[in-house]
């Protein structure tokens, strides 16, 4: 099962692709900056998910 963070992450990135979305349609350049902080947010997140998959996979073998 993969970590918490993998899929916390995953989640805030798309959270920040609709979020960016509905600023471009709306025009709202508050709203696009959010989306794509919670983009970035998301990624690191993911990031640290997946590292902490790859140390727990390592420590089995």
């Amino acid at each position: 099962m993969p970590d918490p963070d993998r899929i916390e992450g995953a989640a805030k990135n798309m959270g920040g692709k609709v979020k960016e979305a509905a600023g471009k349609v709306t025009g709202d350049e508050k709203l696009k900056a959010e989306g794509r902080a919670d983009q970035v947010e998301g990624k690191v997140q993911n990031a640290v998910g997946g590292l902490k998959d790859t140390l727990r996979d390592d420590n089995r073998h």
